[in-house]
């Protein structure tokens, strides 16, 4: 009967708990920005794509609404020198619907793409919708054209001290995790000083756009 009761008890407990379980395990992660924080994951807050034809502003729309991308260095490590090496970084132009179009990360001088940067700054990003659920709510394949992406190529430099708070708040409030990242990795911000822009967002080739249009690119 002990043994009756006993398991009684636990299909009851397994029954009350499982919803908490369950939220548990489909709760967004904290890392990121999260609601309040910067975060364009949930589907009524990611606005709607710009029009096409303006490949300016499709650019910045993308840089702004991403908040990873994979960069690209020439590798300077032994076996693959001379090589190109991408990595994924998270990064931040800024919060959402207000960026600067320039992307900040947060490096530090253990990774292997800094150690890359160190002596060749030059460097070629890439960011996409398909972060985000642009591309499956249409049903997009991420390799499609129609699944926005744009390539950012330039230098990556530390930002300055007159820059660096901009950079920092543009980072933090996107990934707030980074404020606990140990400080014995000797963090720095740093920017890619855009000289080159290629927008891919439809079919017949990428659009190449200029720093200067892009940066002057809003939406009004």
């Amino acid at each position: 009967m002990a043994g009756c009761a006993c398991g009684f008890v636990r299909a009851v407990l397994a029954f009350l708990l499982a919803p908490a379980l369950v939220t548990l395990l489909v709760a967004p992660a904290r890392g990121r920005g999260g609601r309040g924080h910067g975060d364009w994951d949930a589907a009524e807050l990611l606005p709607p794509l710009p029009p096409r034809e303006n490949a300016a502003l499709v650019a910045r729309f993308v840089t702004n609404v991403c908040d990873w991308g994979a960069l690209a260095t020439i590798s300077t490590q032994e076996g693959v020198r001379g090589r190109p090496f991408a990595d994924v970084l998270s990064l931040s132009d800024g919060p959402p619907g207000k960026g600067s179009g320039v992307p900040y990360f947060y490096l530090s001088p253990l990774q292997q793409s800094v150690g890359n940067l160190q002596e060749n700054p030059y460097a070629t990003l890439t960011m996409s919708l398909a972060e985000t659920n642009f591309c499956r709510k249409y049903g997009f394949d991420p390799q499609s054209p129609l699944c926005a992406h744009i390539i950012l190529s330039g230098t990556v430099i530390k930002v300055s001290e007159t820059e660096m708070d901009v950079a920092k708040n543009s980072l933090f409030i996107r990934h707030p995790e980074m404020k606990t990242w140990p400080s014995s990795h000797n963090w720095f911000f740093a920017k890619l000083n855009i000289t080159n822009i290629w927008v891919l967002d439809y079919f017949g080739g990428p659009k190449i756009v200029t720093p200067a249009d892009y940066y002057n690119a809003t939406s009004q």
